[in-house]
């Protein structure tokens, strides 16, 4: 870590604490060379495997823009979605995994989404499950009515 004053590369950490909810560490530094104190935040960085093959950092931005297209009309505002994107980041970092394939971002997506708004949920899920006619929206739609019921059978797969 390069001092933001001198530039030198020695330091050493004075102090170290959880940030952003466990997600980040603040270490506190003292430069060596010239004496004056920082701040530094690391993170462990995500990242998402591309169908192509090409992996890029885990973007809140691109969950949330993702999801807007299928929230447009819908009563959800600006602060659901960045929860909802943060739910979904939470929900993938958990598995404890560097690397996470883009298919099981949308999926991560999809609890949060239909428990916000089941008509963006909907919307969502027909595209990236690729629904191909009203019966695959008829089978989603009695899946979410069975859930709700409390009746808990496995989402039909379509892929």
């Amino acid at each position: 870590m390069r001092c933001p004053f001198c530039k030198s590369t020695n330091s050493r950490v004075v102090d170290s604490r959880e940030a952003d909810e466990g997600q980040a560490i603040r270490r506190r530094r003292a430069c060596t060379d010239c004496g004056r104190r920082f701040t530094t935040v690391e993170t462990a960085v995500l990242a998402v495997l591309k169908r192509s093959g090409v992996t890029e950092p885990f973007s809140r931005e691109k969950v949330i823009r993702g999801v807007r297209s299928a929230c447009q009309g819908r009563d959800v505002t600006d602060d659901d979605l960045h929860l909802l994107s943060q739910q979904v980041e939470d929900a993938v970092r958990a598995t404890g995994v560097a690397e996470i394939p883009s298919h099981d971002i949308g999926l991560a997506i999809l609890g949060p989404l239909r428990d916000l708004d089941e008509v963006a949920y909907l919307r969502f899920a027909s595209v990236y499950r690729s629904f191909s006619s009203a019966d695959d929206f008829e089978k989603e739609i009695e899946h979410m009515r069975q859930q709700r019921a409390g009746e808990t059978k496995p989402a039909p797969a379509k892929n």
